[in-house]
């Protein structure tokens, strides 16, 4: 997993949370995760897309946005050279 600072190289949202999954059902499953929790922390998302598929599902929170990507796809876009330049915020680990 990891968080980027995308304030200053886009103009639609200030961070970026990119995660990934191994199948399109654990892709699905993480980004129901994630949309309930926030949910019953009374954060709604904006939009969502791509979590019928599970390939690449994006939850738009407004100031955040959080990619969740099955492995393969998110390899084959780059989309972690794609936002490369954007510095990366550093996410405690759980315990």
């Amino acid at each position: 997993m990891r968080a980027l600072d995308v304030r200053d190289t886009a103009t639609f949202t200030d961070y970026f949370l990119l995660c990934s999954g191994t199948s399109d059902r654990q892709v699905s499953a993480v980004a129901h995760h994630i949309e309930e929790t926030l949910k019953d922390s009374g954060v709604r998302p904006l939009g969502i897309e791509g979590i019928r598929e599970g390939r690449w599902v994006l939850l738009d929170y407004g100031d955040f946005v959080v990619h969740v990507f099955l492995d393969s796809v998110r390899d084959f876009f780059k989309f972690d050279r794609l936002w490369g330049s954007a510095p990366e915020i550093p996410i405690p680990e759980e315990r």
